[in-house]
């Protein structure tokens, strides 16, 4: 079945709503100048791991999009809550983009096409918000083994509210400190990490494998991004639980796929075709 693309291009309505969304995120991660504490920077860099690193780049990347193992289903659900709490979009919003991306990568129909510069590609892409990437019954249709299922269309709607019970939850364990690191730093710096995929892995790097696109491997941001900057060696094997291919291209999220196959969680590991 052919994958229609959705519209991503600077004749969408602009969103001022997103550009106030980021500026208060971005400001409020500020007040960690006056808030700082060790405790603090340790909760900042284990929830950018939890959610970043397991919630996105374990659960909707290589679980959710790509399928490339299966887990039983409350793990499924509670891992695309920490995914939920990125504050990237809920699970059905977020597969149905990366899947239009695989599907017309550095085209003018990707989302995030590389070839409009790097800033487009890391973050301008989502001032520009048409109404099929935006609109839950239009882009629903490009992830509809998920929209099927109540558990994640209620994530998909309740990302904010969820995402304010957590920092009240914060609050009361280590007051606005755990806040500000917790929510405002922590999002910021899963934010920026992750945009470099699109960004920064689709510009600089070498490429293993000939690829319809410009997915490149990059050390740096596979470091950030707990193996996802092996991004030409996605590309090439999509549906592969495992992006670093060679000795040394460190891939910590296959590392714990690995480890939930042994304890019996994660069966059906999809691994590389190609050598």
């Amino acid at each position: 079945m052919t994958v229609q693309a959705l519209q991503s291009d600077e004749s969408a309505p602009f969103s001022w709503l997103f550009v106030w969304f980021m500026v208060f995120v971005h400001v409020g991660a500020l007040f960690s100048f006056f808030t700082f504490s060790w405790s603090a920077l340790a909760l900042t860099v284990f929830l950018h791991w939890v959610t970043g690193g397991v919630g996105v780049t374990l659960c909707y990347h290589r679980l959710l999009t790509h399928r490339s193992f299966t887990v039983p289903k409350p793990l499924e659900y509670f891992l695309a809550l920490l995914g939920t709490l990125s504050m990237q979009g809920g699970p059905i919003m977020w597969v149905a983009h990366h899947r239009i991306h695989h599907a017309h990568s550095d085209t003018s129909k990707d989302p995030h096409d590389s070839s409009k510069g790097f800033w487009w590609s890391h973050m301008g892409w989502m001032f520009f918000q048409p109404k099929d990437r935006m609109d839950y019954e239009l882009y629903s249709r490009h992830a509809k083994d998920l929209a099927r299922d109540p558990v994640h269309r209620f994530l998909n709607r309740f990302m904010l509210p969820l995402q304010i019970a957590f920092g009240l939850v914060l609050y009361l364990i280590g007051g606005w400190s755990f806040v500000i690191y917790g929510i405002f730093v922590r999002l910021v710096l899963v934010y920026h990490t992750t945009w470099l995929v699109n960004s920064a892995c689709h510009l600089w790097g070498y490429r293993s494998y000939e690829t319809d696109d410009r997915s490149t491997n990059l050390w740096w941001s596979a470091l950030l991004t707990y193996g996802e900057g092996w991004h030409n060696n996605h590309h090439a094997m999509p549906r592969s639980a495992r992006h670093g291919l060679r000795w040394w291209e460190v891939d910590m999220t296959y590392w714990v796929i690995w480890t939930l196959a042994r304890l019996g969680l994660a069966r059906d590991l999809q691994l590389p075709t190609r050598p």
